[in-house]
């Protein structure tokens, strides 16, 4: 029995479209000698649909979809999609084959954490499903499924002979190993052989990685996709286990976390059917790697970098993002922002009158370029990409209406220390990023001799004090057991709770870590709680 595995990149809600894919991805496994094609979770609808789910007309698309899908002979299709049973909803996968339809599953364990609220959408399913293909027994699971022992052994105790799992799992750091670990698990309680289908392509703030695989009975892996390309991951069920096929090497943890923020501002803007992006270049490093990424993901025609320089911006910003740019090859222009920023001053001369100068005209010069970038936004139809990282996101070091102003923020879940990672991994690719912007002390650039420093804690005791809060749930007492200075930790937690207002109103951008600034963190705004 030759079984493939059909990693590709939906879209959500593009019902017909999908459909398409799936049955163009069929032919292709007939071509290839496969008896069975398996796509990943929800392929027929993308993942997640959300609320649409909510929809009685979404549901009669996705049953007209199906019975498209039925009339396909010649080879029998597992294939991922949402229905509705009178009042329940379920997130199942039909199995069907030449006009019939050999049988339903719905997915057991419904995630209701970090990314996931299926418990929002769904009725858990409460039986296996193993269904008989050339004398193999095979069994069917969902995702969430397979991270628990029961739905794997109960598919065991069906009869299973070996187990195909369909996943909508999206990228954080270290996850395709995980996938690994767990999957081996299940194969240990089993004896069972397992083949896993993920998803690939960006979905707004998730993008699903793929690295499709397969696990023989003693646990290896004997298939393995690439990771982010789409591809027909083909395994030979044969003498009662999978045999070994193509394995395709894995990104480096750097090369993961990069490509996934190229591939979120590719799908982004590219199923939201904007012309390009638009993006305010500094002269620092966020601006640089926010600018390589885009570079990447749309090529030089569809970026559009603008430097805004000040009284306060240091000629070397200028000249290393003009290096830059001649290094890609995008377009750029610059517009500068003094005249206009006098203007508002003396328009706000009466009203400011006896008041000392603070952040106020610091945030003034950002809400200046903000404006400008809006304006060219709205004139060209381009997407504005924010520049800000995650530590800045934490503590407030932004401004609201002004660097914070855009639709998309690549590094919305990049730490700053992670950015210097990923801008030294793309630089040992090919050198793009002018080495000064690199090594100088950041700065804002917003009074004269600024550093970020002189605000914040060191970068590397910020972002630690960062991943422990934020990531992992520590509270403030635990971190300082862990001998960080209480002085920083109780900054940090100061910092991140006055901001919760500014992140409720960021653009969305690419999730990295198992714990971003986006669907997993929900906290309120108004609170108390120490």
């Amino acid at each position: 029995m030759r079984i493939a595995l059909a990693q590709f990149n939906p879209v959500v809600g593009d019902i017909a479209g999908n459909t398409r894919k799936i049955l163009d991805l069929a032919h292709q496994a007939m071509a290839q000698g496969a008896d069975v094609l398996v796509t990943p979770e929800l392929a027929l609808t993308g993942y997640s649909p959300e609320d649409l789910l909510l929809r009685d007309h979404f549901y009669r698309e996705c049953n007209k979809a199906l019975d498209e899908l039925l009339e396909l002979d010649g080879i029998t299709l597992v294939v991922g999609h949402p229905v509705k049973l009178g009042h329940e909803r379920f997130n199942a996968a039909t199995v069907m084959r030449d006009g019939n339809r050999l049988g339903q599953y719905h997915k057991m364990l419904l995630p209701n954490d970090e990314v996931f609220d299926e418990c929002r959408y769904f009725t858990p399913g409460g039986a296996p499903l193993v269904f008989q293909q050339d004398g193999v027994n095979v069994g069917v699971l969902i995702c969430e499924d397979v991270w628990s022992l029961d739905p794997a052994a109960e598919t065991a105790d069906a009869g299973a002979d070996m187990v195909l799992v369909l996943n909508a799992s999206p990228f954080h750091r270290n996850k395709i190993e995980t996938r690994h670990e767990t999957v081996r698990y299940r194969v240990e309680e089993t004896g069972l052989p397992f083949a896993y289908v993920n998803l690939t392509g960006g979905q707004d703030e998730l993008v699903f990685d793929g690295a499709s695989f397969a696990l023989n009975k003693a646990g290896e892996v004997v298939a393995q996709a690439a990771a982010y390309d789409d591809e027909l991951l083909i395994v030979e069920m044969a003498d009662g286990d999978l045999q070994p096929a193509s394995k395709a090497a894995l990104p480096c943890p750097l090369e993961s976390v990069y490509k996934t923020l190229v591939v979120g501002v590719r799908d982004y803007i590219g199923k939201n059917g904007f012309p390009g992006v638009l993006l305010g270049l500094s002269g620092g490093i966020d601006s640089a790697l926010t600018l390589a990424i885009a570079y990447d993901a749309l090529g030089a025609d569809k970026v559009h970098a603008v430097m805004m320089p000040s009284r306060y911006t240091a000629d070397i910003s200028v000249t290393d993002s003009r290096d830059m740019i001649e290094r890609l090859g995008v377009k750029y222009e610059e517009i500068a922002i003094w005249p206009m920023y006098e203007s508002f001053v003396s328009a706000l001369a009466p009203s400011f009158e006896g008041l000392a100068e603070d952040t106020t005209e610091e945030n003034l010069q950002a809400r200046i370029r903000g404006t400008l970038l809006m304006a060219l936004s709205n004139k060209t139809g381009k997407l504005v990409l924010t520049t800000g990282n995650k530590s800045e996101m934490t503590t407030g070091y932004c401004t609201l209406y002004g660097d914070m102003a855009g639709g998309f923020a690549v590094l919305k879940d990049v730490a700053k220390t992670l950015v210097f990672q990923l801008c030294h991994w793309r630089n040992a690719q090919k050198e793009i990023i002018p080495l000064r912007i690199i090594t100088r002390p950041p700065s804002a650039e917003l009074r004269p001799d600024q550093k970020d420093q002189d605000s914040l804690p060191p970068y590397d005791v910020l972002d630690a004090i960062m991943a422990r809060y934020v990531e992992e749930n520590l509270s403030a007492a635990e971190i300082i057991a862990e001998g960080f200075a209480e002085a920083d930790v109780r900054r940090v937690v100061r910092l991140l709770k006055i901001n919760e207002y500014k992140r409720r109103q960021a653009p969305v951008g690419p999730r990295v870590t198992h714990r971003g600034f986006g669907k997993d963190w929900r906290y309120p705004i108004t609170n108390r709680f120490s």
